[in-house]
């Protein structure tokens, strides 16, 4: 990660809410109210230049209102947002263009039919910045050099997917939002994609990640954040976000009709104790450490209590 005096990306006190008060409703009548929806409930976080961020949370959890602020798509309801050093809300025309020529966004979706080719289509967008990356560069990069005259319609969703991919990286970016980017890559291409993000960070592009696969955030990032219900539970490294207790070990093994287990700082002990007491190794005997996956559940699980 490269050092800078200020982050790529700064939140503070960032809400966002949907709905409330109207002067006319839907019947007409003066006075009528909607509910307010509140998506983002203050929330604070810093990105780090050429650092990956993952955001993580579950489907409502107000990660994608979260991005699209971020992106400039939408406007906040309170706080404040910098993002490559500008506030998204506040530019307009040329300033605007210019900070987006900064920026890379792959979407959710994968690329709509499209009759150009995987390389026509590219040369197209890199003709909109002003220092992009050589096309074929980029496309061996998503692994897409064997499809780069085939039209992309003709492609299938995996492969479309890498297209959305090399689009958002075509433009050299100095910031890359990646909301679930390996949606329909098998895992031989999510660990190629995985190489070109490491690749990306450590050239010091900055990374926002969004995705629903644990291991992936737990391979990519640098920090996680997690949210629900539009707070954010918990922020910071990968190995520890949780807290230490989130990640004390447990001890499996077989006794009897049934399966035991138990938690404890000191597993070697345990085991050495089941040794001494089934004159061996235990059958079905396990040591397992909680993966990100798991404290990403019981900070979940803690926050819908």
């Amino acid at each position: 990660m490269t050092s800078s005096p200020e982050p790529a990306v700064a939140v503070r006190g960032l809400r966002k809410e949907y709905g409330g008060s109207e002067g006319t409703g839907s019947t007409g009548s003066i006075g009528s109210t909607r509910s307010t929806v509140t998506a983002v409930d203050g929330i604070d976080f810093d990105i780090g230049h050429g650092e990956v961020f993952a955001l993580l949370g579950p489907n409502g959890a107000g990660k994608s209102s979260t991005i699209e602020i971020l992106e400039g798509y939408h406007r906040r309801t309170a706080g404040d947002v910098e993002v490559l050093g500008a506030d998204p809300q506040r530019l307009h025309g040329r300033a605007l263009l210019a900070w987006k020529a900064r920026i890379g966004i792959v979407l959710q979706s994968a690329s709509e039919q499209n009759v150009l080719t995987v390389r026509q289509m590219l040369r197209q967008f890199a003709s909109f910045y002003p220092h992009p990356r050589p096309v074929d560069e980029v496309i061996d990069a998503v692994g897409l050099t064997q499809k780069a005259n085939a039209r992309i319609d003709r492609l299938s969703g995996g492969q479309r997917r890498r297209v959305d991919v090399a689009l958002g990286i075509v433009g050299r970016p100095e910031l890359l939002f990646l909301d679930e980017p390996t949606t329909g890559f098998d895992p031989s291409a999510r660990r190629e994609f995985w190489g070109l993000i490491r690749r990306l960070r450590d050239e010091g592009t900055s990374i926002l990640l969004t995705t629903h696969y644990l291991d992936e955030a737990a391979q990519l990032a640098d920090r996680v954040g997690i949210i629900a219900a539009g707070r954010l539970v918990d922020i910071g490294p990968v190995d520890r976000i949780g807290g230490a207790e989130a990640r004390v070990p447990y001890v499996r093994w077989a006794e009897g009709a049934g399966i035991r287990e138990q938690r404890t700082h000191e597993p070697a002990r345990l085991v050495a104790e089941l040794a001494a007491r089934f004159g061996g190794e235990p059958p079905r005997l396990e040591v397992i450490r909680p993966s990100l996956e798991d404290v990403y559940l019981q900070l979940i699980r803690g926050a819908a209590a």
